[in-house]
């Protein structure tokens, strides 16, 4: 055995490095977290070529005392842990006082800081861990921070560098997370003299949504706000129709702080069951509000992962949480038409002031040839001019009063007005409710392409996929049944599967029932089913059964989840297909099923059931609107 010998102080400080500082990114997070510690609500970032010659970090936070500027870089030197227990409560970003020694320990580093307190600041420069200058320096209060050559003394390390331009994506994903994770603060990017971001810090998560993924992004999000158990989530997610072909949209924060989260990933997942596409995935900004002396944030050096008390309430928490935001957030999709017609604009014709003989003198024997033209009686338009107007009288006719019944018939004639009134208010209420009936019902107008319902409501125009449509209504009707709907088969169906398939159905046989089948063993590598849910017909049996057991083959799902993919295998067999002819009769139900429930949006494949296109669209095609 070789001999064992003490590490020197700067080889075991550049082995701890290794542990914090892996590329620019990893400096950037650091210095930015202190910076947040530092209670700053204005930070900006620079770097140069990804960051490998030059990274900049300034804060307008509470600075470091004088005093303090050496031990800040000192190993093990913090100032949020105090004692043991403190482990157990972490409340800060920052707490392992690695971040500045680590850094130090394989660059140059250049630091410039001021207290409130302090009349001038100080600047401190350190080199591979060594002091170089600490002197007075007149700044703001705050603290800059300026990084230069990183891995000049590890030369083995900055080969594992990537280019540049990697670099840099690394730290913009970075400065992306901790601008989601604290919309309270205004947080600017600049990268090789160019501004990148610019977050407004008005502590509107929308808002930095907006700035930092996109338009597109923020205009598909719905809100969440939840708690359960004592956790509370709350962010922002995507709407089914807006999922992801990757989990780069998902962004986990425990309390502020940016993790990953197996369980709380998987957790959306389910909740967007049934409502999104296979091979999609749910996006959205989402942040865990859990009591620190539930969760062990000292696990990595980096500190994005953690260790539960209870994963299971986490899980709990975020999947109720997103289900309950899918629930009453979500809306139909609008079909928006990208381009508009460019008509020119109707030019009105100029208002013409006119005598009043002049009027009844051009009017008298026609109408007014346009709308766009309004006339003006001298000296004051028609429209004011109400006065001029006689009175309605109301008379009892062929009837003659004297003086002394005249009080009596005053008062039948008041009688009758109440009435009248009556009657009009009567008509106005009938009107209205018409009105809010006519808006709710259903006119089916046609079908395309042997697919697509074409049906008005309101004043919107949808189209309806009736193979989604009929198949979620199903999915959602087997769900809601106590009782299953069941047919018996006039001849049991034979059904051959293979091995693990068969194992798989027999040892779910209490699930298939409840689902409205009755299987029994037959043969080596056969099942005989002799009922099947009414809403089958006896020809899919052999898919649909096949389908189930490789569904049940599946690990690690729990009945709830094994039950919906019965429910979605005899919905998907049972629905109408694509290119079926129904009646009229049939897809006006169909059509009046699915736009009378707003809960039917997506099939439980997640596509789309039926799009809007609202008549306002449409009339901004025809020119009609601008």
């Amino acid at each position: 055995m070789a001999d064992i010998v003490v590490l020197s102080k700067q080889l075991a400080e550049l082995i701890a490095a290794g542990e914090v500082v892996e590329r620019p990114a990893s400096v950037i997070k650091e210095l930015v977290e202190n910076s947040i510690d530092a209670k700053a609500d204005k930070i900006t970032v620079e770097i140069q070529r990804g960051g490998s010659i030059y990274m900049r970090v300034t804060d307008n936070g509470i600075g470091i005392k004088r005093s303090d500027v050496k031990k800040a870089f000192l190993r093990h030197a913090t100032s949020k842990i105090k004692s043991e227990s403190d482990l157990y409560s972490i409340a800060t970003l920052g707490f392992r006082g690695e971040a500045l020694a680590s850094v130090s320990a394989v660059a140059r580093v250049e630091l410039i800081t001021k207290t409130k307190e302090e009349e001038t600041g100080t600047r401190y420069v350190i080199e591979g861990g060594e002091e170089k200058l600490f002197e007075e320096t007149g700044c703001p209060d705050g603290t800059t921070i300026i990084v230069r050559d990183l891995f000049y003394n590890t030369p083995a390390r900055m080969k594992f560098l990537k280019k540049d331009a990697s670099e840099a994506t690394a730290v913009g994903s970075i400065i992306d997370a901790i601008a989601l994770s604290h919309p309270e603060i205004s947080l600017k990017f600049i990268k090789d003299g160019k501004l990148t971001l610019n977050t407004q810090g008005d502590n509107n998560l929308k808002s930095a949504i907006y700035t930092v993924l996109g338009r597109e992004f923020a205009s598909s999000l719905i809100p969440v706000d939840t708690e359960t158990g004592g956790i509370r989530v709350s962010g922002m997610l995507c709407k089914p129709i807006y999922a992801r072909p990757t989990r780069s949209g998902q962004y986990f924060f425990l309390n502020n702080r940016l993790i990953r989260s197996a369980a709380a990933s998987k957790a959306l997942d389910t909740a967007y069951k049934n409502s999104i596409m296979v091979g999609k995935f749910p996006a959205g900004v989402i942040n865990i509000e859990i009591p620190f002396d539930r969760v062990d944030v000292n696990v990595h050096p980096a500190k994005t992962e953690v260790r539960f008390s209870d994963e299971k309430a986490v899980f709990e928490a975020v999947y109720y949480a997103a289900k309950n935001a899918l629930e009453t957030g979500d809306t139909r999709p609008e079909l928006k038409l990208n381009t508009t017609a460019n008509y020119p604009k109707p030019t009105p014709k100029p208002f013409e002031r006119m005598t009043t003989q002049e009027f009844r003198s051009k009017f008298s024997n026609n109408e007014p040839k346009t709308l766009a033209e309004e006339i003006y009686v001298d000296p004051k338009p028609v429209s004011n001019r109400l006065s001029d107007f006689p009175k309605p009288i109301i008379r009892a006719e062929n009837t003659f009063v004297t003086q002394g019944e005249q009080t009596t018939v005053q008062a039948e004639l008041e009688v009758q007005k109440a009435d009248i009134k009556t009657n009009v208010d009567d008509i106005v209420n009938l009107s209205v409710t018409d009105k809010k009936t006519e808006e709710q019902s259903v006119t089916y107008i046609g079908e395309a392409f042997k697919t697509y319902i074409i049906a008005q409501q309101g004043e919107s125009l949808f189209l309806i996929d009736k193979h989604a449509a009929h198949e979620r209504i199903l999915f959602e009707k087997l769900k809601k049944e106590k009782t299953p709907d069941t047919q018996r088969l006039l001849s049991a169906e034979a059904v051959s599967l293979s091995r693990q398939e068969k194992e798989a159905l027999l040892d779910n046989t209490e699930l298939l029932t409840k689902a409205g089948f009755e299987v029994e063993e037959f043969g080596s590598n056969s099942v005989l089913v002799r009922a099947i849910p009414s809403a089958l017909s006896q020809k899919d049996v052999n898919l649909v059964v096949g389908e189930i057991a490789s569904n049940l083959l599946s690990t690690g799902k729990a009945e709830t989840a094994l039950m919906d993919d019965l429910y979605h295998s005899v919905a998907c067999r049972a629905a109408v297909k694509a290119g079926n002819l129904q009646s009229a009769l049939e897809l006006q139900k169909l059509a009046s099923e699915v736009l009378q429930n707003e809960d039917i949006k997506y099939c439980p494949h997640g596509r789309p059931v039926a799009f809007e296109i609202k008549l306002s669209e449409i009339e901004k095609q025809f020119g009609r609107k601008q």
